[in-house]
């Protein structure tokens, strides 16, 4: 008998192991000081100082129809928005507080403009919601590993009622998951040290969230973190390890498996710079080709990529964000075939590039120059026909004199017989139908 907590996570995850490819939204007042998300903590800014940034916000650039339109250009078939951060700024009209957007000059509740925006475009829509809130006067301040005013005695914490935190926090998921129409993920972040898993009365919390939503799927990190993945990777997860792994800013070298071996849905969240939220000096954007490689390397680990865009103060994804995405869309709009619904294939990495494969659909991801025909090792007399994926041109398999002490594989060669350059820089795909 299987173990039915790893069989409906199985039901869950179908649709999010088909797509693979998603947008991640980091948006907040932290735009504004332009220095990342993490800007409060990491400069120890109080709360009162903080403050100014809320008579600022303006949001009168946002427009989520055009970052739902891009997202989709890019071939991207889900999306995650930062509800809200570790600042607890909320974008969404909240009851629970008066941090919100719809008291700043923005005036308006942006979480419904961005969710009725990608529901419009076919998309399916995620919240990030931060279980930790330094403006929460219940949160932990002096001495909390993360807090702005961890070093600061005079911000201690013996009238903090941390049960008190937990009902606001707990309301408040409440609220996004009653008033919002279906969602399709629920992103938490994060835990760290004792502040884990029971720590946020998690078991209730995922009980009244699959109560309300029973098909949502949510990540690992109300038990993990960017460090550690939790219990999901063993053979019996607890009721609260989430439907999905998120390693962060890397690839895991051999994708995600449980301790048994088998397969966890899981995803790389992964910036277009070095920040999550808008940083106004960092202009070391990954290239269209990076992107595209990344993709395709989680996608033969059984994984997908949540890359992340940071609007800046007046709500604009920046040009040089916008410019890679749609290069990477012109790529995906010849060869999404080979990503969506494809997955991990036998065998080991080629030295040429990588493998993905839907059924008997095999894809040959071309991204070094050969000396020599290229090489299917161990696929001879197992090919039906091989097409170049972007144009559906046929491909023949080659069988020349210097290849004859190699009877095992299977050869081709692109670009007529000399193999340079490749039809494609960024990442040539061969269609291999397998007999």
């Amino acid at each position: 008998m299987g173990n039915s907590k790893i069989e409906e996570r199985t039901a869950r995850t179908e649709w999010f192991r088909h797509d693979r490819f998603g947008m991640f939204i980091h948006w907040g007042l932290y735009a504004i000081p332009a220095r990342g998300e993490w800007v409060r903590s990491m400069e120890r800014i109080p709360q009162e100082e903080y403050m100014k940034y809320f008579g600022e916000f303006s949001a009168k650039e946002y427009n989520p129809r055009e970052w739902a339109r891009l997202a989709k250009k890019a071939g991207m078939k889900y999306a995650v928005l930062t509800a809200k951060h570790h600042d607890g700024f909320c974008l969404w009209d909240t009851k629970l507080t008066d941090f919100k957007a719809t008291n700043t000059p923005a005036g308006r509740d942006l979480v419904r403009e961005y969710l009725d925006a990608f529901r419009d475009e076919g998309l399916r829509v995620g919240l990030y919601f931060s279980i930790i809130d330094w403006r929460h006067p219940d949160f932990p301040h002096f001495g909390d590993r993360q807090h702005p005013m961890r070093d600061r005695p005079e911000y201690g914490n013996e009238n903090r009622d941390f049960e008190r935190y937990l009902d606001f926090m707990h309301g408040q998921v409440r609220e996004l998951l009653t008033g919002y129409g279906k969602l399709d993920i629920m992103w938490f972040d994060f835990s760290y040290g004792d502040m884990s898993g029971a720590k946020w009365k998690a078991k209730e919390l995922i009980d009244t969230v699959r109560s309300l939503q029973p098909h949502i799927i949510i990540d690992n990190r109300l038990e993990g973190s960017g460090e550690h993945s939790g219990t999901i990777l063993t053979a019996n997860p607890s009721d609260f390890a989430g439907d999905f792994a998120c390693p962060e800013q890397m690839i895991p070298p051999r994708g995600v498996v449980n301790e048994e071996g088998d397969p966890v849905p899981w995803e790389s969240c992964v910036t277009l710079n070095n920040h999550w939220g808008y940083c106004a000096g960092d202009n070391h954007w990954k290239s269209a080709k990076m992107v595209v490689r990344m993709l395709t390397e989680c996608v033969s680990k059984n994984g997908n990529l949540l890359l992340n865009v940071g609007p800046d103060a007046k709500g604009r994804i920046p040009p040089a964000s916008v410019k890679i995405l749609e290069e990477v869309g012109q790529w995906m709009a010849d060869n999404g075939e080979s990503v969506y619904g494809c997955g991990i294939a036998g065998g080991e990495k080629p030295e040429w590039g990588r493998y993905t494969q839907n059924g008997k659909k095999l894809y040959a991801h071309v991204m070094e120059e050969a000396v020599g025909g290229i090489c299917l090792k161990d696929l001879a007399g197992k090919i039906e026909k091989l097409r170049l994926l972007s144009d559906g041109s046929e491909i023949k398999g080659a069988r020349y004199w210097n290849l004859s002490e190699y009877p095992n594989d299977a050869f081709f060669f692109l670009s007529g017989g000399d193999n340079y350059p490749l039809p494609d820089p960024i990442d040539t795909v061969v269609e291999i139908t397998l007999k």
